[in-house]
């Protein structure tokens, strides 16, 4: 197995294993709590990525590719006709439980996030996943993400910008796009982690063929895009 397609694996046996812990890096608890101040930062910056999602134009059939546990999906769901994409079972048990508790319906599947789609949809939405690919593959994604989407159709992102604040308080930052992190049982794991600027993001996009690109980002921790498939 060639280096590249190793950390691939790896990354899938990381979130399988980190899924009952994942959303403490969310709500700030434990390893991923930075004190008082960095916390609300945080908790600002998700609440404004929140709101932003909210204000999309959704509709209709949407995917949601590498769903994890299903934090943004309670957003998605009230949109359209939602399917949640994830390559590791357990976290898709958790975002099952998740939408259950809140009422919602959706369909759940374990999918490669580089597997052809079998369906066109009117919405394509993936968050902390784009981070996760290699540079030289990233119009590559959106390219795929583009087979996905109907004409007309909706792509939006949620995505990691480079703060020392937004991991876990022992995980040091990545090297050549690589980083070694620990779960809570003391296990280690390689994952991919690439930074992208926005700038870059935007090319990409628009050399995938996407039009009405915006790419923004909240004050600290989160870059956001939106585009349409021409």
């Amino acid at each position: 197995m060639r280096g590249s397609e190793a950390i691939d694996s790896e990354m899938v046996d990381y979130y399988a294993a980190r899924a009952g812990e994942y959303d403490d890096w969310y709500l700030r608890r434990g390893r991923y709590s930075h004190g008082p101040e960095n916390d609300e930062a945080w908790r600002a910056d998700l609440n404004a990525a929140a709101v932003w999602l909210s204000s999309r134009a959704f509709h209709g059939r949407i995917v949601e590719l590498a769903a994890g546990t299903g934090w943004w999906s309670l957003l998605l769901a009230r949109q359209g006709e939602l399917t949640l994409l994830d390559a590791a079972p357990e976290p898709l048990e958790i975002a099952r439980q998740r939408m259950a508790a809140a009422d919602l319906s959706a369909d759940f599947l374990v999918r490669d996030a580089w597997a052809e789609p079998d369906r066109r949809v009117d919405g394509f939405f993936t968050g902390f996943w784009i981070s996760h690919i290699d540079r030289a593959r990233l119009a590559e994604f959106f390219e795929l993400a583009a087979r996905w989407l109907a004409p007309g159709g909706t792509l939006a992102f949620i995505d990691s910008r480079r703060d020392p604040e937004s991991g876990a308080a022992d995980h040091r930052p990545p090297e050549d796009d690589v980083q070694t992190r620990r779960l809570d049982d003391g296990s280690c794991f390689r994952v991919r982690k690439v930074f992208y600027e926005p700038a870059e993001l935007a090319a990409a996009l628009e050399r995938a063929g996407f039009v009405d690109i915006e790419v923004q980002t909240t004050d600290r921790f989160f870059v956001l895009g939106f585009a349409r498939r021409s």
